[in-house]
Parts: C-alpha cells; structure tokens; sequence
C-alpha cells in the first residue's frame, strides 16, 4: 500500500509505503525453512540444525532481505502506478509512528525532469574544418627525424667547421654538474652531477639555459637564478639562489637523414620516400579529421546545453560525480600513484559531472524524439574505421564483438555522431578554417 505522492520540490517527491507486519513474518519463516534444509552447525547433520538455531545464525540477515525485497517490490510498484520516471534511487526511512501491525517507510526520491530543447533551427554554431598540407607532412617528417635523433661529441672531426674550440649552443646535448645555494645554503633539490639536458627545450629555467649557453667543456660558471612565484618547489618559490654549473659534456644532436634507411624505419619496406610521405599525410588526416570531429561535437554540445531549459536530478549528479572519482582514482593507480589514502572529494568533480548528465539528458530526448538510434550497419563501419590504422583489423573487429560493454561504448559513439549531425542538418552553421597547428595543440574534449 502507498500514500499519495507528496511535491518535495521541483523533481523531489515523496511517498510512504506500508505493509502488514505479518507479511514479513511470514516470509522469514518460510525462507528460514528453506535455509534449514542446508543449514550446518557442530554436532548436527546439514540439515537437522534445530529451527531455533538456524534463526539465531541466519535470523537477522534473512529479515533484512526480506524487508528490502517488500520495501523495494512496494516502491516499483507505487511508482508504476503513480508513472513515475524515477531516478537514481530512493532514499527509504522508517517511519516511526508506523500503526501498530504495520510496517511503514517513508520513500524520498528524485524523478526524471522535462526536458525542453529550444528551436534548433535558430541556432548559431561555429563548425572548424583544416587541411593537410606538403608543409604539415614536411613538419611531421622533421619531428619524426628528431625522435630518432643520436648525438656525438661536439668538435669531432667533421663537425666544428671553424675549427675553434667548440662551445654549447641551442640544440646540443650538455652534461653539467651544478649547485644552487640560498643564503649560502645548499637546499633540498639544488645539486645533481652528471646532468644531461638538450639546450632550447625549455626542460630548465631560462636563466640556466642562458647560463649554459656558451660553455665550454671543464669550463664553470656561477650566476643568480630567480625562481618564479609558481615554482613547484615550494621552498623556494619566489627566491633567489646563486647556482654553480660545469660543463662535463658536450654533443651535437645528428638527425638522421630523410632517405631510404629512414623511409624504411617508418615502415616501408622497400624504402620509397614517396609511399612515405603518403602515408604520413594519410595519418595526418585521420587525425586531422578525429580533432575536427571533436572539436564541432562540442560546438554542437554547448548549443544544445544553451538552447534547453531542466532542472538536473541532483542524484544523477552525486552518482555520475562518484563515477568520475573512481575513474581518477583507477587511472592514477595504474600510472603508479598510491591513491590509497588519498582522498576524492565529490564535490571537485562535481562540475563535469552535471554537464555530462544533463548532456545525457538531452541526447535521450533528441535520439527519443528523432529516432537517432545507432544501427548495426554504422556501428560496424565505425569498427571498421578504428581497425584503420592497425595491422590486422580483424583483431579488432574481435576485440569489439567478443565483448557487449566495447560494443556498447561504440554504439554510444555512433548515437552522439547521429545527434550532432542532426543538429548540424537543422542550425545555422558557419564553418571556419582552422590552422593545423592550432588544431593539433588544442584540447577539445567532448
């Protein structure tokens, strides 16, 4: 039995729902009957434990399964009668001046809100569209040039052309020991010997870099750094330490050349820099084409956050909140980190959490309203597009299929491509070139 339900606030309700106390006492007796029957104690054959035994052990458990059974058989039904959209789960409370004979529970719960989406057709998104040029693939080559890099001494025969004593410059390799001191006091972190850094990358603080630069081997140095405010090292942020670096070691940086050796470390066999550089432009674009994706289903995300009025279950929020904790928490295990005392608060996920639920929200409504479901005919051919770029893609067609939690994840993909292009079909779009490296920096994140 169920009382009406009670407006709480704008998605909070709730009902009280009670049942006769002998119901549950007959359900205990029976299941403790049924428990008897394999029931195991000192001394006694399974199944000829005495009745008043077996309540003693399984008694309590037993009664509160069988009050979370009624309590939750008596809620799903309340609420189908009542058709109610419930989310997440309720919130269930004894009731203390329950009748005499009569279980009672208060039920405190949260339903699904209206979700109403603004005309789309007035809607102003902002899409990117970039191409792969001869100087984007010439670019890549060199970045795959200095990945390969291998260093020598600096001044070897061959290399010095001026024939002086050489000295560090932009670009090379240097091996230093050095010492910082604060008020004449070394400090924890101010002192390594052996160092090697390549100069021009930005690894250490410009002072150093501008320090190093001009050395020559044996050669020793002594200068005042400032440490920025920010500075990681909290002990010394915002001071100033004198540092002593020597120049132990000093090499070039020698990039292999783009030939057919190098061609065939790509993975041409047979070397031809043409099929290379096709290749590259082939990937380039796959990923080009990944980023813009990215980057236009969030346009089409913040549009569609703009454009519809609800009220977001704060329920949906904590458990996608608590999702998103854990998710962190896994990660940060696997990179290493003890995450065991560290603590997770909710509420610093709780941002990202309300966007992707509310996000969640209006994507139901939209695939609901527009029959955007993903087929099985676009949920292969995304499949087939991921296989792309590995060596055998029937390996990952396997991968996908053997298991409905991937195959899921890529239906999920598919349903949110259907709704921005619907979206995109209907909003008034205005499609902007983007620079390619501006492109391959950016962190959009649907």
């Amino acid at each position: 039995m169920a009382t009406a339900v009670e407006t709480l606030g704008k998605l909070e309700r709730r009902l009280t729902i009670s049942f006769p106390l002998t119901d549950v006492r007959t359900e205990v007796e029976k299941r403790l009957k049924q428990q008897a029957k394999s029931a195991k104690a000192p001394g006694f054959r399974p199944g000829k434990v005495p009745m008043k035994m077996v309540a003693q052990q399984y008694g309590y458990q037993i009664e509160s399964d069988v009050l979370n059974d009624k309590v939750g058989r008596a809620f799903s039904e309340a609420a189908n009668e009542n058709q109610l959209r419930v989310a997440g789960f309720p919130k269930i409370e004894p009731k203390e001046d329950s009748a005499e004979g009569v279980l009672s529970f208060d039920a405190t719960f949260e339903v699904y809100p209206d979700v109403v989406i603004g005309d789309l057709s007035g809607v102003e998104i902002d899409t990117v569209k970039a191409d792969v040029s001869d100087a984007e693939i010439e670019k890549t080559i060199e970045i795959l040039r200095k990945q390969r890099v291998h260093y020598h001494t600096k001044g070897e025969a061959g290399e010095h052309g001026d024939g002086g004593e050489p000295i560090a410059a932009n670009g090379d390799r240097v091996t230093v020991d050095f010492v910082g001191v604060i008020d004449g006091v070394e400090f924890p972190g101010g002192k390594a010997e052996d160092y090697a850094f390549v100069l021009g990358e930005g690894r250490m603080l410009p002072e150093f870099e501008a320090a190093t630069v001009g050395l020559k081997v044996g050669e020793a140095k002594t200068f005042p750094l400032a440490f920025p405010a920010d500075y990681h090292g909290a002990d010394v942020a915002g001071k100033t330490a004198d540092f002593t670096i020597t120049l132990k070691k000093l090499e070039w940086a020698h990039l292999p050349a783009v030939d057919a050796e190098f061609a065939k470390s790509l993975g041409m066999e047979d070397g031809d820099l043409e099929k290379m550089r096709a290749d590259i432009k082939v990937n380039l674009e796959r990923e080009v084409a990944g980023r813009v994706k990215a980057r236009n289903k969030e346009a089409v995300m913040d549009a569609l956050v703009k454009v519809t009025e609800m009220e977001v279950p704060k329920v949906m929020i904590a458990q996608d909140a608590d999702r998103l904790a854990d998710m962190t928490r896994q990660d940060m295990a696997q990179r290493g980190m003890d995450v065991k005392d560290m603590p997770f608060p909710q509420e610093l996920f709780a941002t990202k959490a309300e966007r992707r639920v509310r996000l969640g929200l209006i994507l139901s409504q939209l695939v609901g309203d527009n029959k955007l479901q993903a087929t099985a005919e676009q949920v292969k051919a995304q499949i087939e597009d991921f296989a792309q770029s590995y060596e055998d893609p029937r390996e990952v067609l396997k991968y996908y299929y053997s298991d409905r939690r991937r195959l899921s994840e890529v239906e999920a993909l598919v349903l949110e491509e259907n709704v921005v292009n619907y979206v995109l079909g209907i909003a008034k779009v205005t499609a902007k070139a983007v620079a390619f490296d501006e492109l391959m920096g950016s962190n959009a994140q649907a």
